[in-house]
């Protein structure tokens, strides 16, 4: 057995960030709270709706419910909506 190297715990695995502008790029940054979709479509061209049909084509059922319900309600997704929420929250 061998002795432990440091402090700290040993990720077993890290994924990194997929190649920006592929689909699994998209994906991830759809599920990501802090990228709007407007940085979306300034990286890739795509629009909200054509992220969406890549998100219902590309997970489960409910895995799509799921971020659906979540960029729904979430104010971060939409530039506007997220600089009205900022300007309240430090008006306050």
């Amino acid at each position: 057995m061998s002795k432990k190297q440091g402090n700290f715990p040993v990720t077993k695995s890290c994924k990194p960030m997929p190649s920006k502008g592929t689909e699994d790029w998209i994906i991830w940054a759809a599920w990501a709270d802090r990228i709007t979709f407007e940085e979306i479509y300034k990286m890739t061209g795509k629009k909200e709706s054509d992220v969406i049909r890549i998100m219902r084509k590309n997970l489960k059922a409910s895995s799509f419910k799921n971020w659906r319900a979540r960029a729904s309600q979430i104010s971060h997704k939409h530039r506007k909506k997220f600089k009205a929420f900022r300007e309240n929250f430090e008006g306050k």
